[in-house]
């Protein structure tokens, strides 16, 4: 997989010499998004609050210069800004999991002694016999780990998420919930809190650059090992970014590599690719003379945003 290297700094908003725009810095919400209503309950079920998750893992960082010095030469071997991967942490830590939450030791040592009991998989069907159904014949010719897995996921959205096939009923919910999380739905892994099917995607490109082993969907121990071990989950998380990084560049025509609340939003929700397709097409439709559409940051990557000169002096 060809890596696309981010431009370099022009004024905002400006194009660059191939047409690529420069997403402008900082937020486009005066105010903070909504945070969803699952982050508010579990961090009051925790007896918390955002701020106390924020200061916790922010100090942590500052704290911790082995970590840092990873997440900086992590960042430089995909070609990105440290600060994308700062920014990436602290959003995790502080909506989703706590800096230093025990059930993060739970499921590291389920992983280890389940070995391989368990498997990804839908009511006894495993992965690897449900991508052999006809319907994923379109993504046969895919041969990078991200296109494949990509072409994978869209066609159970399209042809069977929420729908009754051959007689078996499939829920209306995320591929990765339904077939990659046999712990317990909703929880993503590791440092950089990883999800199954986002580390299969990006396994190639984790591969080339930090030469770690291929994963492999039939060995659902050896995924929860690699986005557990903390130093490959600061490489899935910087792989990811890289991603979505050159999503947005390819397809959208916007460099995004300036504005970490936008990388912390994507690394955040997921699906660039076809987040970036959508971005493309308001912006196609536009008249003459229009300004263009930018990306918006979500909560968590405005908070990144609202911190960013505290992050930055992190490093």
């Amino acid at each position: 997989m060809t890596l696309i290297l981010a431009v370099g700094c022009f004024a905002a908003g400006a194009a660059n010499a191939v047409g690529v725009r420069v997403v402008p810095q900082g937020n486009r919400h005066v105010e903070q998004p909504a945070v969803p209503g699952a982050s508010v309950r579990r961090t009051k079920a925790g007896k918390t609050s955002f701020d106390s998750k924020y200061e916790k893992i922010r100090d942590l960082l500052a704290s911790n210069t082995e970590l840092m010095a990873k997440i900086k030469s992590t960042a430089k071997a995909y070609d990105i800004a440290p600060i994308h991967i700062v920014g990436a942490l602290v959003g995790e830590h502080t909506y989703n999991v706590d800096a230093y939450d025990r059930l993060q030791s739970y499921y590291i040592k389920a992983a280890a002694y389940a070995g391989d009991s368990f498997r990804f998989a839908y009511d006894g069907e495993g992965i690897s016999d449900f991508v052999a159904r006809p319907q994923f014949s379109r993504c046969k010719d895919r041969r990078d780990s991200y296109s494949l897995w990509s072409c994978r996921e869209r066609v159970w959205d399209s042809d069977f998420r929420g729908r009754t096939v051959g007689g078996k009923s499939f829920p209306d919910n995320r591929f990765s919930a339904v077939f990659f999380q046999p712990f317990y739905a909703g929880q993503t892994f590791g440092l950089g809190q990883v999800n199954p099917l986002t580390a299969l995607m990006l396994s190639d490109l984790v591969t080339k650059v930090s030469g770690f082993e291929k994963l492999d969907e039939n060995d659902a121990a050896g995924v929860y090992r690699s986005i557990m071990d903390p130093d490959r989950s600061l490489a899935f998380t910087a792989a990811s970014i890289r991603r979505s990084i050159d999503d947005y560049r390819s397809i959208a025509g916007m460099d995004i590599s300036n504005n970490p609340g936008i990388t912390a939003t994507l690394f955040n929700v997921g699906n660039s690719h076809q987040r970036a397709a959508i971005l493309a097409a308001k912006n196609n439709s536009l008249g003459e003379g229009e300004a263009p559409v930018w990306p918006e940051e979500n909560y968590y990557g405005w908070l990144i945003n609202d911190k960013l000169d505290e992050l930055e002096g992190l490093l």
